[in-house]
């Protein structure tokens, strides 16, 4: 599993010309599921997204986690971040998992970062046109990958 975390000020995901899901501070995450994943890979991700210290302290350094400042989460399935482009210039997404490996992997991972911040997760809709918008705050963007856990 791949994650694109921003550090926001606020986030919102807009569908069929009404807002869905919004947040204020807090990190806007895009969720990228491969073929392979496991929910061992989503346990991993949760602990890493609640706690990576992201948020400045008193003295302006990123020294505070989502759940120190209370922040919310929207997170987004979004299968374009496992695009291979090696060859040509059109992406693939041979190894962007299908519907039925991603939508439980995806909620998951929703679920159990609700339960490690206790609160809900905002989301998308998985496979919705979308319209994401963000204030990144920083800018902060951090990329993890469960591929490089080790």
């Amino acid at each position: 599993m791949r994650l694109v975390i921003q550090r926001v000020s606020r986030a919102s995901v807009e569908i069929a010309g009404s807002i869905h899901s919004e947040i204020g501070t807090g990190l806007m995450i895009l969720v990228g599921i491969r073929e392979g994943d496991t929910i061992a890979d989503v346990d991993w991700l949760v602990g890493k997204t609640a706690a990576m210290r992201i948020f400045p302290d008193d003295n302006g350094v990123m020294n505070r986690s989502l759940l120190d400042v209370d922040g919310e989460a929207l997170a987004v399935s979004q299968f374009t971040l496992n695009a291979s482009t090696k060859k040509g210039n059109r992406p693939s997404y041979i190894h962007a998992a299908g519907h039925d490996t991603a939508i439980p992997l995806y909620e998951a991972y929703c679920e159990k970062l609700s339960t490690a911040l206790g609160k809900p997760v905002k989301r998308g809709v998985f496979g919705a046109d979308m319209q994401v918008s963000l204030v990144n705050d920083g800018p902060v963007t951090i990329i993890i990958d469960s591929l490089l856990k080790e």
